[in-house]
Parts: structure tokens; C-alpha cells; sequence
């Protein structure tokens, strides 16, 4: 015959007792109804409100002089913003910004994937391109291959060493255009290889072990494994230097190219307004860089979907809901 230990009912508590492991009751000292006269407090931050206000102070004083200062000569901006030459100097920054992208990231691939080969010989040249490309300046490299011809009157087709089967003048096939396009590239070519190779090794290598062991091929490994990853590290850096790209087509104005800031300098060399020529050009390249930050937004939003089961919501979804739940607020509901 078994014997089991049975323990004693728990005794019955009173009514408005919460019991031993509550906040307040008898094992606290805290009598139950003493917290319900409390006041809540909001805590207060008096220097953070300050500061705030003198920003604000700042900023409104900054604007006041904006639109009564009679320098910035308002009139002469509305005048040439949408000017066609000014037009058609975006649209030639806008061209020379997607083709170094284009050829940038391309050769920019190729490089990452030398630096993280096995051969020493192809991680050495990689690794030489990069220090080469990124310690010359950009105008520097622009001027240069603006005067290639100088060094190379003809470039030709052949064996190496040996006879040639057909050449070109250098002149007549790399122009101002080419020129810049080719530098524009070449100089990010560089830094979107440092780009793409960390986000490769920023996945962790327990992925690739993983691919291998159930047989998959190399090829599937980077295309359907790694990269989607990798990307999430790669793309903030990325699009931070395209719209650096966008910028910096500015510096094409020693080849006499016409984009943006080319045409406003000829338009106040011409006129002597200077500064709303010059704020043409910025307010058209905070406009550029803003559309390309929104584009940044979505395609992360996309890449991020394998970390997080929901995305977040975008800004306009956010605004809508705002704008639905104002009644409720207004009201004194729950929104």
C-alpha cells in the first residue's frame, strides 16, 4: 500500500486582501486603498525645453532674414528655378549621375569579388585599384582622362606585345562626356567595391557552411542566400554614396560639361547675381537628393522583409492613420 503527502488547503483570503505577492497587502505594509490618493506627476525637464526654444528662436530668426533680407534677391531666383537652361542642366547631372552609378557598381562588383577570392594575385590587384582610385581626388582623376590624349594618341586592338588588329583615335571616341563618365566610375568603382565586400563578410559565414553542407551550388549560395542578406548592410551605404555621386558631378564644371552648377556659374558670370543663381542650384539639389533619400526608404523597407515578419508602416500609411484617429482625439476618446 502506497502513502502520499497531501498538503493542507491554502486558507481563504479576505476580500480585499491581494495577497503576498502584489504591491500592496498585507506582506508590504502598504495598506490597499493608500495609493489610490496619490497624484501622478509628470516629470518635468526644464533645461530640455529651453534648449528647444532656442533653437526655435534660432531657426525663426534665420528664415525672418531669408525672406526680408533683399540680398538674396528672391525675384532673380524665381526667375531662373525653372529656366530651361537650368532644366537641361538637371537632366545632364541626372545623366551623368546614372551612368557612374551603372558603371560604378558594375566594375565595383567585380573588384569585391577579387578582394574576396582565393587567388592572391587577383586580391592583390583588387586591393591596389582600391588604394589607387581612393587616394587620387576626383577632380584630379577628371583632368586626367579629360587629357588622356595627350598621353595616348591611339589606342588598339590586338595581341598583347604583338601585332595589332585594329586601333582609334583617342580623341575622337573619348570627348568631355566620356571623359567624365569614365572618371565618375572609375573613382566609384572603388568605393562600391569596399561597399559591397563588407557587406558580404557581414553575413555570418554559418549561412555559407549551412549552403554547402546541403549541396547547394555556389552560384545559388551568393545569389539566393548571401546577397539578400548581405544587401541590408550594403544599401544605407550604398545610396549615401550615389547622392555623394549626385553631388559631385558638380566638380565636371573644369571640363566645361553643362550641368547643374556649370550653368549657374554662366548664367551669374553673365548676369552678377550671384547668390540666387547659387541658391538655384542648392534648393535643385536638396530637391534631388530628397527624392533619391525616399527611393533609399523603399527599397530597404523591401530587402528588410526577411528580418521582420510585419515592415513597419510607411510615413504616408502613419500620416493616415493620424489623420483618421484626429475625431477621436479631438473628442476625448481612445484613437
Amino acid at each position: 500500500m502506497t502513502v502520499s503527502a497531501q498538503a493542507p488547503p491554502a486558507p481563504a483570503r479576505p476580500a480585499g486582501d491581494p495577497g503576498p505577492g502584489s504591491a500592496s497587502g498585507p506582506g508590504t505594509g502598504l495598506d490597499p486603498g493608500e495609493l489610490d490618493g496619490l497624484r501622478t506627476v509628470r516629470a518635468r525637464h526644464p533645461w530640455r525645453w529651453a534648449a528647444g526654444a532656442a533653437a526655435l528662436v534660432v531657426l525663426v530668426q534665420f528664415l525672418h532674414g531669408l525672406a526680408t533680407n533683399p540680398a538674396w534677391d528672391w525675384a532673380t531666383f524665381r526667375l531662373y528655378f525653372t529656366a530651361d537652361t537650368i532644366l537641361q542642366a538637371i537632366g545632364r547631372t541626372l545623366e551623368l549621375t546614372a551612368y557612374g552609378t551603372v558603371l560604378g557598381f558594375a566594375l565595383g562588383a567585380v573588384v569585391a569579388a577579387m578582394r574576396l577570392s582565393r587567388s592572391a594575385i587577383l586580391r592583390t590587384l583588387a586591393w591596389a585599384y582600391v588604394w589607387v582610385f581612393r587616394s587620387i581626388p576626383l577632380i584630379v582623376q577628371l583632368v586626367f582622362w579629360f587629357n588622356l590624349s595627350y598621353l595616348y594618341k591611339r589606342f588598339g586592338f590586338g595581341i598583347p606585345f604583338g601585332p595589332t588588329f585594329g586601333d582609334f583615335e583617342t580623341v575622337g571616341a573619348l570627348g568631355a562626356l566620356g571623359a567624365a563618365v569614365l572618371g565618375l566610375g572609375l573613382h566609384q568603382a572603388a568605393f562600391a567595391a569596399e561597399i559591397i565586400r563588407g557587406g558580404v563578410i557581414a553575413v555570418d559565414a554559418g549561412q555559407r557552411e549551412a549552403a554547402a553542407a546541403l549541396g547547394i551550388p555556389r552560384g545559388r549560395q551568393a545569389w539566393r542566400i548571401v546577397l539578400p542578406q548581405a544587401m541590408r548592410s550594403i544599401l544605407p551605404a550604398a545610396a549615401n554614396e550615389v547622392i555623394s555621386l549626385l553631388k559631385g558631378t558638380s566638380v565636371v564644371y573644369v571640363m566645361a560639361i553643362g550641368e547643374l552648377f556649370y550653368q549657374a556659374q554662366v548664367i551669374y558670370g553673365r548676369t552678377g547675381r550671384v547668390v540666387p543663381l547659387l541658391m538655384v542650384a542648392t534648393v535643385w539639389y536638396v530637391v534631388l537628393t530628397t527624392v533619391l533619400s525616399i527611393g533609399q526608404y523603399y527599397v530597404e523597407r523591401y530587402f528588410s522583409r526577411g528580418a521582420r515578419r510585419t515592415p513597419r508602416p510607411t510615413p504616408l500609411r502613419r500620416l493616415r492613420a493620424f489623420l483618421r484617429s484626429l475625431p477621436a482625439r479631438t473628442s476625448g476618446g481612445t484613437p
